[in-house]
């Protein structure tokens, strides 16, 4: 005995089981941006009113950089996320909506890959 509709069995519609792991993905990166970005705030209001090469050498720390690293990593996924689902519910063309949360995807790795990059010129020695 099938729970699924008719027409559902027709269409072959159903569950992409998709839906859980997407969910613990938000969880769990709004998790990690808490303390991240209290870290953060804190640092930066530490750091208020720093020179360059005070604000270069704090960069240079490899905890710092790591911190920030993973606090840009984490934004990006985030945000992509919730991206994702704003397009998949309010988005109702069934060709725009692919292409929309393809190009989300997109421009959410090359902006964090582009952010990351840019950290480690910094800390490294850029």
């Amino acid at each position: 005995m099938s729970l699924r509709s008719p027409l559902g069995r027709v269409r072959g519609l159903g569950s992409a089981k998709e839906g859980v792991h997407h969910w613990w993905q938000q969880r769990v990166t709004a998790i990690a941006l808490v303390p991240l970005v209290f870290w953060f705030v804190v640092s930066i209001i530490a750091n208020v009113g720093s020179s360059y090469e005070h604000m270069h050498a704090w960069l240079s720390s490899p905890g710092n950089a790591t911190l920030l690293i993973l606090l840009l990593v984490a934004v990006f996924h985030h945000a992509q996320l919730g991206i994702q689902v704003v397009i998949e519910d309010y988005v109702h063309c069934a060709v725009m909506k692919p292409i929309a949360i393809i190009a989300t995807k997109l421009l959410a790795t090359a902006a964090g890959i582009y952010s990351v990059v840019c950290v480690l010129f910094v800390a490294i020695g850029g």
